[in-house]
Parts: C-alpha cells; structure tokens; sequence
C-alpha cells in the first residue's frame, strides 16, 4: 500500500532535519554559519527558484532549486534550536495557524473548511486586508512591514499595492510615463528622455512602474526578462 502523502512528507522533513543536525555536529563548514553569513545564500537560492520558473524549467531543475530554498529554511531552524529559541516544528505551526488565521474566507477558526467559499479574488483580498487589521490593530501605516531591501522596482510596485489597497490616491502618479514612448518608437530612435538629476529619475522610475500596473504588467519580470536578453544579445558566440 502506498504511504500516505502527509505521513511521506514527514518522514522525508526529519530525515533532512537529522542530516543537518549531524552537518553542524561534524562538518567544520556547516559548523561555522549563522543567520548572518547564510543570508547570501538564501537570497542567491530564492532567485534561482525565479530564474528557473521564468526559464520554464523542467520539473527536475525546479525541484532541485526549491530544495535548496528548503535547506536555508531548516539551517536557519536549526542555529535557532541550538541557541534554544525555536525548532522547525515551530516554524511550520506558526506559518499554519497564520494561514488559518489570515485565509479566513477558506478556514474556520479552528482550522476546519467552511461551507462555501468566496467567488472572486476581490472578495479574497478584502478579507485578507481584513484579517490583517484585525491581527495587527497598532499598524496604521499601510507600507510597514515592506522589506527595507527589497529590490527598488519591487519595492515601488508593492508600495503602489499597498497604497492602493488601502485606499490611497495612486491615479496621478503615472502621468509622466508617456515620456518613455509607449508607441514602441524607442528601438528606431534611441533612448527615451533621461531627467538630468536621480530625483527626477526616481520620480520617472516611479511612474513607468505606476503605468505598468495599470497594465497588470510586473515592472520587475520585465526588466529581468530585458536584463536577460540584453546579456544573450551581447554572447560571444563560442
């Protein structure tokens, strides 16, 4: 008979949780990291998971990079037990109950299913917004909570979400964007206008992501996707 999903999935955690234990006992390397030095590799390892989804990678590859992902995620659990703070367990009960918590439309308080379930995405994020302010009443600036380095385009798209979300006039913001040619014509006649001073380029900046999510376009994926083509368009040919 096969073994049942979740009891699988269990086995497989604790057996990678033992072998890190054992890494850390008896490998110098691993016996010297912290929270500190991992995070150039939890960075470098979240954004392999993205360039192989936009690569469109095969299932092998994305396994592979999530497993990675996973590894930073049960070392970091792991340094934390050492010093007698919190476990993996830990990590996984309290990311669960905030799912249960904050997806009020899908769970009951006690974790069981409701009865039906809302319709649409608006309808999904209103109550999201909601079980948010309920969870957290002191928050009353809607961007709090914004990682400090996340990259700048992130950042701003997010910031106009949550501007948005809240309830904030982000209308204007994207007027200026017609100064980047929308036409297209900027590959027949070169570079759109560049303001001469950062501020004045931030503030561009700032309204090509506005335009772009009014399109429902991801100004980040873009620029990666046109990092990516600029660098294959500059190969040597070997």
């Amino acid at each position: 008979m096969p073994t049942p999903t979740s009891a699988k999935t269990s086995n497989e955690l604790e057996e990678l949780i033992r072998t890190i234990a054992a890494l850390r006992e008896h490998c110098p390397w691993m016996g010297g990291l912290t929270h500190e030095s991992l995070v150039e590799y939890l960075i470098e390892e979240a954004y392999e998971v993205v360039d192989s989804i936009e690569a469109g990678a095969v299932d092998d590859e994305l396994r592979g990079e999530l497993g990675d992902v996973l590894l930073q995620v049960v070392l970091h659990a792991r340094l934390a037990e050492e010093r007698g703070s919190f476990d993996f367990d830990a990590v996984a009960r309290g990311i669960n109950a905030k799912m249960v918590r904050r997806n009020q439309h899908v769970f009951k308080a006690d974790g069981s299913l409701r009865e039906s379930f809302p319709a649409s995405v608006e309808e999904i994020i209103v109550k999201w917004d909601a079980a948010k302010r309920a969870e957290k009443p002191e928050r009353k600036d809607p961007f709090e909570g914004i990682p400090p380095h996340l990259p700048a385009l992130a950042a701003a798209q997010k910031s106009l979400d949550r501007a948005a979300r809240a309830g904030l006039d982000v209308s204007g913001l994207d007027g200026d964007a017609r100064l980047v040619d929308p036409q297209g014509a900027l590959t027949a006649v070169g570079l759109p206008v560049i303001p001469d001073s950062e501020e004045a380029l931030g503030e561009l900046l700032l309204a090509v992501v506005a335009g772009a999510r009014e399109q429902g376009l991801d100004a980040e994926r873009a620029l990666r996707s046109a990092v990516r083509s600029f660098q294959n368009s500059q190969a040597q040919p070997s």
